[in-house]
């Protein structure tokens, strides 16, 4: 590519140059030459040739030097070329460059070429372009920067930007290169000089040029002067961006920032640059701050004080979010802000950086209370109401709405938004990233807030993820930390990641040290200083921090700010007490206690308790979230009837005393703080119980209602108000995850020895029964620690106001509630203990015992049964858990015991006669479900460990079940046995009972005892017929497909025998299969499982007896490759017939008249399901059930019950039957077919021919669709005709004609199909038919014919063309179909006599003949071939084939057949020579030419044939009248159209002799001129004497000629006539064109023709043989004579006078 661009350059310079620049053109030459004369082949040897070539460059450098526009743009163009491919002489690159610099000046393509060009020309000579090289190149790039056009500039600007980078590139190539390489110069640096090598001086120059340039100074190096100081700071941060490093490990460049970069960034900040310049100048100061701190600590220092000075509230906003923007990406790399404070903070001397920073946050955050809704509870941010936000704020705020919530509203305004909210308070794209804007964008006024709260956060995380992992003393808990950060976006998912650590925090605690490490104390670690760094940065900064926190958590924030600032303060407090900095941590612990619990609320509740109805004591401390409301339980996520059941209390005001879902936030952000830091919170402990009580007492004041939360401001908001709705919605949900975080607190139990642990557990069964008497508690709340702010909150013991009697509602519901809590929270906590010692000594049995009395006794109110269950349910799922990785043996002990506790709590249950109200019962079966329910988890997390118990599972899953007696109907015999049905104790209980099953069977099947395999077969049967829960019985039915699979999966083959069905019933499958040692156990197992689903499958519900069919089917569709034949003939009869009988039976008694409505539509569904699947079944197995010697037996059965089937004469069962038989026979038919006996075969043909399959109404309307039934039984014909062709004697060919014509008649129009274009599907398939059937047996061919030719006429024959085809019911694809395969038939068949005796041949013809004599009378429009066309073709070949056969079999054929043969073929002559032109928009000459072209095929066959004795003169007549009547050109005068369209006799001659009157106007002629002049020569042709005829011909010319004379003279007269009588009106006026010709072509053939002398009869006294036309026109002619010599006529003169010479030389004259 590269030589031959060359060579064709090169050339177009020679030959632009040849009038001027001579130079220029023996340059050109030269450079060719030398290109010509290299001999290398590939580019690599080229290029390496061309660059040790000095000289072929000159024509290219001499071309940029002429300033020519074509000489410059040649020459880049070649010179890039050579650049890229490197065949550029390296000694020549100084020129080059020169060469590029001149054409900077050329056009723009020049401009861009040369752009294009510069990095390669760096990046392929990187070791020579250097120095003033690299000048030369750079300059190129700056002179183009300067250019006005856009993309030139645009252009260059990435381009020099790319070179720039480039040459730092260079530097990094060099520094890793091992070749230490001279210096080549030095340069100036803090300490003196430094020696640099080339690439370093190079990037060294650069570097200081743009520096000095952006500076707005000259240059050093580079020769160019004008940089926009924009482009200079983005070229510096570009440099600083890709090659950080260079300046870490270069003091030359280093040196650069230090006097030239970071002085002018300094002293630009201190000015007032632009917005643009401001923008850049900031990215490179946050850039350098990255990543050069270290080599800048002064100037750094001194940049970071003037940002955190531009924070004053004076200075414009824009300038204030770009510090803020840069301080945010300081706070999110939180090792970078630990060296700030290293560097700065934490060394003496030095300015407090980050002390003074987080100071200005504080007085930021405070400087415009109104922006934020400052008030003294956090709110809701409100929009502006006049802004025009309302939609866009809906959308954000549905966004952003979560866990939120609203005291009070704090502050109103008008104007503006109040409040920091994802909505108005955030950029989508920051200041700092706007390089594209020249002016400052739109900044929200809450920006700086929000971008405030974004440092805290991020300072928070920083800490956060640097000191934690740090704390953790094993690898167990460093897995947790990345699970305790998965949840840092968001509050809510924190709590539900808590409650599922909640097992694994528990067990790393029993027996261990749950006190985390203190980072401090590890000395050793290598990271020790700077954790001594954080924990300065907290001891330093932390007052102002909370200060920042604390007025933002009374601010107005939306969702996301509030979570994400709780989710700060709690890290930073969690933070603080790991590293046991106990002032900042109790402070901040007192300050998110505040806002958890607001002073004000809690007085309020204090206040109103005084005047209500007293409340249920609470018994200690640990007790508080487990009150009899429940109102903070745990259980209360799986447990909806305890707060169903909720006491009544007294009212109260709830807005005066409630809490909201923000102030829930905070606690729970509480409480996990002392999760986390309670093994070192010592006296601080006091603070979150406290806090913790009062939480409880409000809320259980309030009855767990949240108060009406206000907004920030006033004004419509409804956005706003929307989510004020939602916090009420979702208050429930953040209550049930405090108490998640809650009942963590009390896990210290965990270090009790056994016994101590055994008087725990029954001291709180005792309260279940006895409650015990109020305790006293300290008078005065716990206080902070001095340093902290303190709650102010009434000096009152909590205790001793909660401690008042209960009243006897309250009272038992209360204490159980807290006793059950209690029991489950110490099981949970002691889960280990329970495993290891036995069940009295662990306290195992006292607490079982317990829990199940409590769920059982009716005494109790249903929230504390509730509460036993799930109670109990907890204890024994972690149980199993925690055992589950104990070996065998003690694993199964104690699964036992599980696995009993479940049965043992439901026997109270199922006790008979339980006297139990409705309420009782509705509560026992909400006991029953948890139950059930805990057995599902049990199974899910333990299934695959379980190794005991499986039969107790299936015990417990069949609880549900019960099975009632009921007395045999009075109407039978006394002595029937008894009706039993099983009933389910409530629909509730299914599912969760079957969740077990559903388990079991998809994935613990393995693990499954073989003796239980019988019980889980019966347990799916009974959930399959259980009429309550459909989808539940749809599920089940799948479950007997993985049974099956997994039997089959044990065995390779099913051993099934006839000893397994001989007894009556499925006893005997039974008993073996209990049997698991047997061989045939799997054998009966699978038999059974089949038998129930086919018993399944007759079910009532449509959905389930159809999916059940399915499954069996597919069972055994997958396992019968394992099957014998004996089994498959055993699987027939015992199941699929059994199955089809039954489907027979349920259609029988749904079709009989007083069934109506009871779902025939269903069962024919059903019964179409049953067919596919056993046609499918057949057709796949076909091989291994014919090789029993029972499949005839087999067969006949199938084909009987199909014939029942079909008897129902229902249309899509008639569909599946024959489709049945079809899909079975085609398997038979394939190349490895399975011997099917002639019988079989002739039972389906009899199943087949009984009839066609159609409704039993009868009806062919539109209501019933017949095409598809139609359909598949023509393809089971098909299908059945290839395997008995050679016994399909004639009788079943007519008994198959018939019938597939009256399917033909019945088939109704689709839907959406149309059989104009294409046929049906179903007529497809028919003629397919046609084209298979064998025509070698005597009679079949005549048949077949007949058959067609009715095919072929069905279009043509309908009264109503149109109203067919309305009705989507032409026939006319179909037709033309037809009409191929009728060609075929009679072509292939043409020699048989029987086809012409029987009339088929005629009749084929007549059908034939149709379309083509109709033509263009058919209305029916085709966009394919028209079928008269198609008849037309089909016609013409099938007379080429069988004229000669019928001459050949000339007398052995009837006259009559024969006469009637050539009438049709007469009248398919004159149907193509004639038309109806009437109406028509076709293309009429193209039909023409077709017609003309047939006609004249037509006319080779038929003549002379046409003129045989045997055939009548009335054909030969028509045949002759025809072709007269077609000859009209033009239309006849009135007195001249009866002689034509009469019976055109010769007698009519007499009469043309007279002349009528004149007509002045002109006829037009006909559209098919062509045709009638064809017609005319032929009638001229038919009369003319035949040269030297043979004698046998010659008597069949002279009849035709006999024929054709009268008509001939008849034609020529009308011509002659309509002259003589209408051109003396016209005078001298010309003949119109039209007549003038066809006038002439009449006299010319008159005189030329020489006619049959038989033909013509003699005149008196005229002797002339072949001249007689003349003589009898004479008269004619002699007026014409006369006309012609008065109006001038030479021409016709001329012509009449010649043939008056012939008559004269006749008549001797």
């Amino acid at each position: 590519m590269t030589s031959q661009l060359l060579a064709s350059e090169l050339a177009n310079l020679i030959q632009e140059s040849k009038r001027k620049h001579n130079d220029l053109r023996q340059a050109a030459e030269k450079s060719l030459e030398e290109l010509k004369s290299i001999r290398a082949s590939s580019e690599a040897q080229i290029s390496d040739e061309l660059s040790q070539r000095p000289n072929f460059v000159n024509p290219f450098i001499i071309a940029c030097g002429t300033k020519n526009v074509k000489f410059t743009g040649i020459a880049i163009v070649c010179l890039q070329r050579l650049i890229i491919a490197r065949a550029l002489p390296r000694s020549r690159l100084s020129q080059v460059l020169e060469a590029l610099q001149q054409a900077t000046s050329a056009g723009l393509d020049v401009q861009l070429k040369i752009l294009q060009a510069l990095p390669s020309l760096l990046s392929n000579y990187a070791s020579d372009v250097k120095g003033e090289l690299l000048v030369t190149a750079l300059n190129v790039c700056f002179i183009l920067q300067s250019s006005k056009n856009a993309i030139v500039n645009n252009t260059s600007a990435a381009t020099l930007q790319q070179l720039v980078v480039s040459v730092f590139d260079k530097v990094v190539v060099e520094d890793k290169s091992a070749t230490d390489s001279s210096p080549v110069g030095e340069v100036p640096v803090q300490d003196g000089t430094l020696p640099l090598r080339a690439a370093a001086m190079d990037a060294w120059r650069l570097f200081n040029d743009i520096c000095l340039l952006t500076e707005g100074q000259r240059p050093e190096y580079l020769r160019f002067s004008g940089l926009p100081q924009t482009f200079g700071l983005e070229l510096i941060e570009s440099v600083l961006t890709n090659h950080a490093a260079i300046f870490s490990g270069h003091p030359e460049q280093a040196d650069i920032l230090r006097t030239r970069v970071m002085p002018f960034i300094i002293s630009a900040l201190r000015g007032k640059p632009n917005f643009a310049t401001s923008v850049r100048l900031v990215r490179i100061l946050y850039t350098l701050l990255r990543r050069h701190l270290s080599i800048l600590p002064d100037e750094s220092g001194e940049a970071l004080e003037i940002l955190t000075h531009l924070l004053d509230m004076d200075t414009t906003l824009w300038k204030r979010a770009l510090c803020m923007e840069v301080f945010r990406g300081v706070f999110a790399d939180h090792a970078l802000l630990r060296r700030i404070f290293m560097i700065y903070d934490a060394e003496d001397g030095r300015k407090d950086i980050i002390k003074n920073l987080t100071a200005t946050f504080v007085r930021v955050s405070t400087e415009k209370p109104v922006v934020i809704g400052l008030g003294h509870q956090s709110t809701i941010p409100v929009a502006d109401p006049y802004a025009g936000m309302g939609s866009s704020t809906d959308q954000a705020m549905l966004e952003a709405s979560g866990v939120t919530g609203i005291i009070s509203g704090g502050v109103s305004s008008d104007g503006h938004n109040t409040g920091i909210s994802t909505q108005w308070s955030t950029m989508r794209v920051p200041c700092i990233d706007q390089l594209d804007k020249t002016d400052p964008p739109s900044i929200p006024e809450s920006y700086i807030y929000s971008l405030t709260l974004a440092c805290i956060t991020s300072l928070s995380e920083g800490l956060a993820k640097f000191i934690l992992p740090l704390t953790v003393p094993s690898d167990g808990r460093r897995k947790r930390s990345p699970k305790q950060e998965a949840g840092r976006d968001s509050p809510a998912p924190q709590a539900e990641l808590d409650a599922g650590d909640k097992s694994l925090e528990r067990a790393s605690s029993f027996k261990r040290n749950p006190v985390p490490v203190n980072p401090l104390t590890l000395e050793n670690h290598p990271l020790h200083a700077e954790v001594k760094i954080c924990a300065a940065f907290i001891d330093e900064c932390w007052p102002a921090i909370l200060a920042t926190c604390s007025t933002f958590l009374f601010a107005a924030l939306d969702s996301e700010y509030y979570h994400g600032l709780v989710r700060a303060f709690q890290k930073f407090t969690h933070v603080a007490g790991l590293l046991q900095l106990t002032t900042p941590r109790d402070a901040f612990l007192t300050t998110l206690g505040k806002a958890a619990v607001p002073p004000n609320v809690l007085t309020a509740c204090l206040n109103s308790g005084l005047n209500r109805q007293p409340v249920t004591p609470l018994e200690t401390p640990s007790g508080i979230f487990s009150n009899a409301r429940g109102l903070l339980s745990v259980e209360n996520l799986v447990s909806p009837t305890v707060a169903a059941e909720k006491p009544r209390q007294v009212s109260i005001d709830p807005s005066a005393a409630t809490l909201n879902t923000r102030n829930l936030l905070c606690l729970r952000a509480l409480l996990n703080l002392g999760i986390a830091l309670g093994p070192t919170l010592s006296s601080s402990w006091n603070i979150v119980l406290e806090t913790l009580q009062q939480a409880d007492f409000v809320l259980f004041s309030s009855g767990k209602t949240a108060g009406k939360t206000p907004l920030a401001a006033k004004g419509p908001d409804a956005h706003a108000e929307q989510e004020a709705n939602a916090l009420l919605a979702n208050f429930g949900t953040e209550i049930r995850a405090v108490e998640t975080a809650a009942s963590r607190l009390f896990e210290s139990t965990v270090d009790f020895p056994n016994q101590a642990f055994v008087e725990v557990v029954g001291g709180v069964c005792g309260l279940l029964a006895k409650h015990a008497e109020p305790q006293s508690e300290p008078n005065s709340r716990p206080q902070s620690p001095p340093s902290a702010n303190q709650l102010k909150t009434p000096s009152i013991s909590h205790k001793r106001v909660m401690s008042v009697s209960s009243t006897a509602v309250n009272g038992p519901n209360q204490e159980d509630q807290f006793a059950l809590a209690k029991l489950g929270d110490l099981a949970s906590i002691n889960i280990e203990r329970l495993l290891i010692y036995a069940p009295d000594i662990s306290g195992w049995t006292p607490l079982i015992s317990e829990l199940i009395i409590a769920l059982s006794s009716t005494l109790n109110t249903g929230p504390v049964r509730a509460r036993a269950a799930e109670t109990l349910v907890r204890i024994l799922l972690e149980t199993a858990a925690a055992v589950a990785a104990q070996p065998e043996e003690p694993r199964g002990e104690i699964q036992k015991r599980l696995l009993e506790a479940f049965r043992d709590s439901l026997l109270p249950l199922q006790t008979p006669n339980r006297d139990i109200s409705v309420t009782s019962h509705a509560v026992d079966v909400d006991i029953h479900r948890i139950i059930l329910e805990g057995l599902k988890s049990l199974l899910e997390n333990c299934g695959e460990t379980l190794v005991c118990g499986w039969e107790m599972t299936f015990q417990i899953i069949d609880t549900i079940f019960v099975d009632k007696t009921f007395a045999s109907d009075a109407k039978q015999d006394a002595s029937s046995p008894q009706r039993s049905v099983l009933l389910t104790r409530s629909v509730k209980l299914i599912r969760p009972s079957f969740a077990s099953l559903q388990l079991i069977c998809s994935d613990f099947l393995p693990s499954l005892p073989n003796a239980c395999f019988l019980n889980l077969v019966d347990t799916l049967y009974k959930f399959c017929t259980q009429d309550d829960e459909l989808n539940v019985a749809l599920t089940t039915v799948t479950f007997f497909w993985a049974i099956s699979d997994f039997l089959s999966g044990k065995g390779r083959s099913m051993s099934i025998t006839e000893e397994m069905i001989q007894e009556p019933g499925d006893d005997a499958l039974k008993k073996l299969a209990s049997e698991p040692s047997h061989k045939g156990s799997g054998a009966a197992l699978w038999m059974l499982l089949l038998l129930r689903l086919a018993s399944v499958a007759t079910d009532q519900r449509l959905e389930l007896r159809n999916s059940a069919i399915q499954t069996l089917m597919r069972i055994m569709s997958a396992y019968g490759d394992s099957l014998s034949p004996e089994a498959w003939s055993i699987c027939m009869k015992s199941v699929i017939f059994r199955l089809l009988s039954s489907i027979d039976n349920e259609l029988q008694a749904v079709s009989v008249p007083s069934a109506k409505g009871t779902g025939q539509d269903e069962w024919k569904d059903t019964a179409i399901v049953v067919i596919g699947g056993v046609s499918s079944l057949f057709a796949s197995y076909l091989g291994v059930l014919t090789a029993h010697s029972s499949f005839p037996e087999i067969w006949k059965d199938l084909l009987g019950h199909l014939r029942t089937l079909l008897g129902f004469k229902v249309l899509d069962i008639n569909a599946a039957a024959y489709g049945a038989v079809r899909d079975i026979l085609h398997r038979c038919a394939e190349k490895d077919k399975p011997q099917v006996g002639k019988e079989s075969l002739d039972l389906a043909w009899d199943l087949w021919s009984q009839g066609i399959p159609v409704a039993k109404d009868g009806k062919d309307d539109k209501s019933s669709d017949n095409q598809k039934c139609l359909l598949v039984w023509v393809e089971a014909l098909l299908e059945l005709y290839g395997l008995i062709q050679k016994d399909f004697r004639v009788e079943r060919v007519r008994r198959m004609l018939t019938l597939l014509r009256d399917a033909m008649q019945h088939a109704t129009p689709g839907a959406y199909a149309s059989d104009i274009e294409y046929v049906t599907p179903l007529q497809g398939k028919i003629l397919e038919v046609f084209r298979m059937v064998r025509t070698g047996l005597h009679g079949v061919p005549s048949a077949m014919i007949t058959q067609v030719a009715e095919f072929v006429s069905l279009a043509f024959t309908q009264e109503d063309a149109a109203k067919a085809a309305a009705e989507k019911r032409t026939y006319v694809a179909m037709s033309k179909e037809s009409m191929t395969i009728l060609q075929n038939l009679i072509i292939k068949n043409s020699g048989e006599k029987d086809i012409y005796e029987t009339e088929s041949f005629a009749t084929a013809l007549s059908a034939l003949a149709k379309p083509v004599i109709l033509k263009y009378q058919f209305k029916i429009v085709t966009r394919s071939a028209y079928p008269w066309r198609e008849a037309t073709k089909c016609s013409l070949a099938v007379l080429e084939a069988t004229l000669p056969q019928i001459r050949k079999l000339g007398d052995d054929l009837p006259r009559s057949t024969i006469q009637n043969m050539w009438e049709i073929i007469i009248s398919i002559a004159n149907g193509i020579i004639s038309a109806d032109l009437s109406g028509t928009t076709t293309n009429i000459l193209d039909d023409q030419d077709f017609d003309i072209s047939s006609f004249h095929k037509l006319r080779q066959l038929i003549i002379p044939s046409l003129g045989q004795e045997v055939i009548l003169d009335s054909t030969r007549k028509s045949y002759a009248e025809g072709l007269f009547r077609t000859s009209i050109i033009h239309a006849p005068a009135p007195a001249e159209a009866s002689i034509i369209y009469g019976n055109g006799n010769a007698s009519e001659l007499s009469s043309l002799y007279k002349t009528r009157l004149g007509r002045t106007i002109d006829p037009i002629p006909t559209k098919r001129t062509l045709m009638s002049q064809v017609c005319l020569e032929e009638l001229f042709s038919l009369v003319q004497v035949q040269p030297s005829p043979e004698a046998q011909n010659h008597e069949l010319f002279v009849r035709l000629a006999k024929t054709a004379a009268p008509y001939l003279i008849l034609r020529c007269a009308l011509t002659i006539r309509s002259y003589v009588a209408d051109q003396p009106l016209r005078g001298r006026m010309p003949q119109p064109l039209s007549q003038r010709k066809e006038l002439n072509k009449v006299l010319k053939s008159l005189v030329e023709l020489k006619s049959e002398p038989e033909a013509i009869p003699d005149m008196t006294n005229v002797d002339s043989e072949t001249r007689k036309h003349l003589l009898r026109l004479y008269p004619l002619l002699v007026a014409a004579v006369q006309v012609a010599g008065t109006c001038g006529d030479d021409k016709v003169l001329k012509l009449v006078g010649e043939a008056l010479d012939v008559v004269g030389g006749e008549l001797g004259v």
